[in-house]
């Protein structure tokens, strides 16, 4: 490949990697501000949230455009290929995550609605949503920065946001049992502790691709101690 073409191809991925940490803030925010809404009572900032999504699917469709002419014109192999590939791969998670803060903000006016809508589980989601969106982030730095150490992170920290959603479920089962009165609110705030667990779930699909990128290695569906095995294994 001449070196212009080359020089250009180059700057084509690294827009594509660009594009893809901004759809990445962009749903950090949706997340933010979904939480913020559930915990402040604030209908507006949900109704935004709801509204914005469409922002967040407007950028996975024109990044995955962009890869499919990057592809078709290009022929990427190797190293450029499996990038090509890790973007179409984050940017539906990206774009999932996206479905889950919709959801939040959603279940958030329902909850709010209700003359009661209130559970004792409240302060617990709100501690597993700060671990998933930590997650977030720690996997759109390794993408950004091509970390695989930073991967295998998101991977344990999602061992914990399973657990803290398994734990407000048991509470809330528990609650509901107690209190009849409080099923329809308690289901709402379980919805919304599931939202989360999917989100950590998404990250976690997204460190795995950071993997792939660098290593060559399909690390899907293996077990955490596998996980860090792989990527703390020379290349």
């Amino acid at each position: 490949m001449p070196d212009h073409i080359s020089k250009k191809f180059d700057a084509e991925l690294e827009g594509l990697r660009s594009r893809v940490l901004q759809m990445g803030g962009l749903v950090e925010q949706q997340i933010t501000r979904a939480m913020e809404a559930l915990a402040n009572g604030d209908m507006p900032l949900a109704d935004q949230v709801i509204v914005d999504d469409h922002r967040v699917n407007a950028l996975e469709v024109g990044i995955d455009d962009d890869c499919t002419h990057i592809i078709a014109r290009r022929q990427p192999t190797a190293g450029d290929l499996r990038m090509v590939m890790a973007v179409v791969k984050t940017i539906t998670d990206l774009e999932r995550i996206g479905d889950e803060a919709q959801k939040i903000a959603r279940m958030a006016k329902l909850v709010h609605a209700r003359e009661h809508g209130t559970s004792p589980r409240f302060s617990e989601v709100l501690y597993a949503s700060n671990i998933a969106l930590e997650m977030l982030k720690t996997a759109l730095d390794a993408f950004a920065r091509l970390d695989v150490a930073a991967a295998a992170k998101v991977v344990k920290q999602d061992q914990i946001v399973d657990e803290q959603f398994r734990g407000i479920m048991r509470q809330l089962v528990t609650f509901m049992m107690e209190d009849p009165r409080t099923i329809s609110a308690c289901i709402d705030i379980l919805f919304i502790a599931k939202a989360i667990e999917r989100i950590g779930d998404h990250a976690k699909n997204m460190s795995e691709y950071v993997v792939y990128l660098v290593k060559g290695k399909d690390v899907r569906h293996i077990t955490a101690e596998e996980f860090e095995r792989e990527t703390s294994s020379p290349d």
